[in-house]
């Protein structure tokens, strides 16, 4: 699969007809494939962290999800988000921030969906990844690699 524009030839537009675009869509494809892959290996962590070391559900969860956003950098940088100008270091550190707001997101859906039901917390975090995901996604797409 290949992007059929180059960055440059970017669309213009709202940003809801931007992101709505067939190659947007599999940019979300790649992405999705990445963060399943990453998210595994964050569950993994966190498993490790609350059923072995004795941690803590929620700070697990920020710790496991840390771990996940650096990998899924290091997988995806030059797939999902291919023809990118951005530097490889700052477009760490944005990749890093935007983390950072999803971690926030996580960290808070967590503890809300751990406070007010009685839900097995690998449940909470599995669906607490889909709206993180999607709202890092966007940073990235928009803000970061300004692919969209």
């Amino acid at each position: 699969m290949t992007d059929p524009q180059p960055q440059e030839e970017l669309p213009k537009g709202s940003l809801i007809s931007r992101l709505l675009r067939i190659r947007v869509g599999w940019m979300l494809v790649r992405n999705t494939v990445v963060s399943a892959g990453v998210f595994v290996i964050g569950l993994g962590v966190l498993w490790l962290l609350v059923e072995r070391a004795g941690m803590d559900e929620v700070p697990a969860s920020g710790i496991g999800f840390a771990i996940a956003t650096t990998l899924h950098y290091a997988l995806g940088r030059s797939w999902i988000f291919r023809g990118t100008d951005r530097g490889l270091a700052s477009g760490f550190a944005l990749f890093l921030l935007n983390g950072g707001i999803g971690l926030g997101l996580t960290m808070a859906l967590m503890a809300a969906l751990l406070a007010a039901t009685p839900i097995h917390y690998l449940v909470a975090r599995i669906l607490v990844s889909v709206i993180a995901g999607l709202a890092v996604f966007v940073l990235n797409a928009v803000w970061n690699f300004r692919r969209v």
